[in-house]
C-alpha cells in the first residue's frame, strides 16, 4: 500500500464500496470487513457502435451510475454500518482522453472489441519490430492494445489529442473523480502495448514518445494502492465521508480475479460475462504470440491472458432478437436442445475475435441451419461456442507452457449451472464454483478492504462447489470441437471481405468521423 497514507480501524461496523463499470453495467457491492455481503446495485448501460470496429461509450455515465450506486447502496445498507473505504475497477483496457480539469474531450474507445486500429497495428509493429514489441511487452499488437488506439486518434482526431491533458482508463478516471489524483495502476499500463516495459515495470518513454507525442501519461501505482481520500465536492455527490481512502483497483478482470483468490501461480480464472476472459497466473513473465503477456494484480506476479470478443453478449443478442424472453426460459430451451444442437455449429466471433485467432475481421458463422432448428438451439450452439473459444485459449495457454492446478469459475454467466457445466464438459477440466459469483465490484471491495485491515480473501468467498465434467459428454464434444476449429479457415477469406464491406471503401465517413461528446 502507499506508505503516506494509514487507518486505524474495527472491523465492527466498518464496511466497504466496490464498484465496477463493466461491458453492459455498472455495479457497486457494500461489504463488512468480514466478508459479509449486505447489499449490491447495478446499472445497465449500452456502449455506442457508431461505426463497424469502433465501440465507445461516453464516460460521463460511468460518473453518474456510481453516484447512484453508492447513494443506493448507502441506502440499502445494514443500520450503522460506516464505510470506511472505496474501490473501483472497470472494463478495459479502456482509452479516456479528457482536458486539463479532467473532463472527457469525447468518448471512451474501448478494449480489444473496439476495432478500429488495424492500420495502426501493422505500422507500428513495422516500425518497432515485431519481435522488439513481443520482447518488452510480452504480447503481440492487436485489438486489445491501447498504443495503436492512441494513434489513431493522433491521425483522425488530432485536435482532441492536442487538447489532451490526460489519458485515463476506466478506474483511473473514476479514482480522478473521487479524489483529484491522476495514476494508473501497473497492470492496467501493462495493456497499453506498446508504451509499458513489462520487465521493468514502468512507460517505455522513446516509444511513448513514437506512438503517442505530446500525450502526457500518468504516473504508475499498484491496484491495491491508495489512490488518495475522498475529496469533499466527491462527498457530497456519492454521500460517502469525505476523507476515506480511495483505492485505484484494475481492469474488470483483473478485479474478477481478486474476487475469487485467483491470483496464486496455477490459477485459471474463468471470468463468465459479455465477453469471456482467461487469466493464468504464472510465477515468470510467459510470452505468447497468440495471448496477452501482462504483469499481474499484485507486485511480482504476472499473467498470461486470453479474451474472446463475444460471449455473453451473443446470449444476450438472441434474447432480444427473440423478443427478451427470460435467461431461465432459454437455458431450458438450450439444455433441452442437447449436445450439439441438434447438429448446429457456431463461430462466436459476432464482433471480431480476440485470443487466441487475433482477428478484428473474423465475424460470427452459424453452420448447419434447417427449417426444424429453434431458438432452444441457437441459444445451445452459443453456449457450445464460447466453451470451444475457451477450449482454443486453454490450448493456446498450455503450448506457451502454464500450468492449471485450480479453475475457478466467476461472473453473471456462473449462474444456473448450464453454461459452466458445458465449458467443463468440452474442456475435459473441473471448475470451481465460489459462495460468492458477483465478480469485479467485489474484488474491488476487497482491495479497499485490505489497503485498511487484515482480511483474506478466502475467508471472504470460499468455495461453494465445484462443477465435474461428465466423459461421456467430452467424448462428443471433442467431434464437434473438430468441426469448431475447421470452420474458421474454412470462412475467414470471406468473413473477412464481408467485414470490408461492412466498413465502407477506404476514405468514407468511417475514417473522418468526428469524435466529440456532442456529435
Amino acid at each position: 500500500m502507499l506508505s503516506a497514507y494509514a487507518w486505524e480501524v474495527c472491523v465492527t461496523g466498518q464496511a466497504v464500496v466496490g464498484v465496477d463499470i463493466g461491458t453492459s453495467s455498472t455495479k457497486g457491492v457494500l461489504v463488512g470487513l468480514d466478508g459479509t455481503v449486505h447489499a449490491h446495485a447495478v446499472r445497465e448501460h449500452a456502449v455506442e457502435r457508431p461505426y463497424p470496429g469502433h465501440v465507445e461509450m461516453d464516460a460521463r455515465i460511468w460518473w453518474e451510475e456510481l453516484v447512484d450506486i453508492t447513494r443506493e447502496l448507502l441506502a440499502a445498507g445494514a443500520e450503522g454500518m460506516d464505510v470506511a473505504a472505496i474501490g473501483v475497477s472497470g472494463m478495459g483496457p479502456c482509452l479516456l482522453l479528457a482536458d486539463s480539469a479532467g473532463d472527457p474531450l469525447r468518448p471512451a474507445i474501448l478494449y480489444g472489441v473496439d476495432t478500429r486500429a488495424t492500420d495502426q497495428i501493422a505500422r507500428i509493429e513495422a516500425e518497432l519490430g515485431a519481435d522488439e514489441v513481443m520482447a518488452r511487452g510480452h504480447a503481440r499488437l492487436s485489438s486489445q492494445a491501447i498504443g495503436p488506439k492512441l494513434a489513431w486518434l493522433a491521425e483522425h482526431e488530432p485536435a482532441v489529442v492536442e487538447q489532451a491533458a490526460y489519458a485515463f482508463g476506466a478506474n483511473s478516471w473514476l479514482a480522478w473523480k473521487l479524489t483529484g489524483s491522476w495514476l494508473q495502476d501497473h497492470h492496467s499500463a501493462s495493456q497499453w502495448w506498446p508504451l509499458y516495459d513489462v520487465d521493468r515495470g514502468a512507460w517505455h518513454e522513446p516509444w511513448v514518445e513514437l506512438v503517442c507525442p505530446g500525450v502526457p501519461l500518468p504516473p504508475l501505482a499498484w491496484p491495491g494502492d491508495v489512490a488518495g481520500t475522498l475529496s469533499a465536492p466527491a462527498a457530497a455527490a456519492t454521500g460517502l465521508r469525505a476523507g476515506i481512502p480511495v483505492i485505484l483497483g484494475t481492469i474488470d478482470a483483473w478485479s474478477e480475479a481478486v474476487s475469487v483468490g485467483a491470483q496464486r501461480p496455477g490459477d485459471l480464472m474463468l471470468m463468465y460475462g459479455s465477453t469471456m476472459f482467461l487469466i493464468a497466473t504464472v510465477s515468470s513473465p510467459v510470452t505468447s504470440p497468440a495471448l496477452w503477456g501482462t504483469v499481474g494484480a499484485f507486485p511480482g506476479t504476472f499473467s498470461l491472458a486470453g479474451g474472446m470478443a463475444t460471449s455473453g453478449a451473443i446470449t444476450s443478442w438472441l434474447r432480444d432478437l427473440f423478443g427478451a424472453p427470460g435467461y431461465t426460459t432459454l437455458l431450458d430451451e438450450a439444455d433441452a436442445a442437447g449436445i450439439g444442437a441438434h447438429g448446429l455449429a457456431m463461430l462466436p466471433y459476432f464482433a471480431g475475435e480476440r485470443t487466441p485467432i487475433q482477428d478484428p475481421d473474423a465475424r460470427g458463422v452459424v453452420a448447419g441451419l434447417t427449417l426444424a432448428h429453434n431458438r432452444g438451439d441457437l441459444y445451445r450452439a452459443a453456449l457450445e461456442a464460447t466453451a470451444f473459444g475457451v477450449r482454443h485459449n486453454i490450448e493456446a495457454m498450455t503450448a506457451a507452457g502454464a500450468r492449471f492446478d485450480r479453475i475457478v469459475a466467476v461472473g453473471g454467466g456462473v449462474q444456473g449451472g448450464l453454461w459452466t457445466q458445458i465449458v467443463s464438459d468440452v474442456t475435459g477440466l473441473t471448475q470451481v464454483i465460489p459462495s460468492q459469483t458477483v465478480g469485479a465490484s467485489l474484488g474491488a471491495a476487497y482491495l479497499a478492504a485490505a489497503a485498511i485491515a487484515d482480511v483474506d480473501i478466502d475467508t471472504w468467498n470460499p468455495p461453494a462447489g465445484i462443477r465435474e465434467p461428465d466423459p461421456a459428454a467430452t467424448a462428443l464434444y471433442d467431434e464437434a470441437y473438430a468441426w469448431y476449429r475447421a470452420l474458421y479457415p474454412a470462412t475467414r477469406d470471406l468473413a473477412h471481405a464481408l467485414a470490408e464491406r461492412q466498413r465502407g471503401a477506404p476514405g468514407s465517413e468511417t475514417a473522418s468521423r468526428p469524435g466529440s461528446l456532442s456529435t
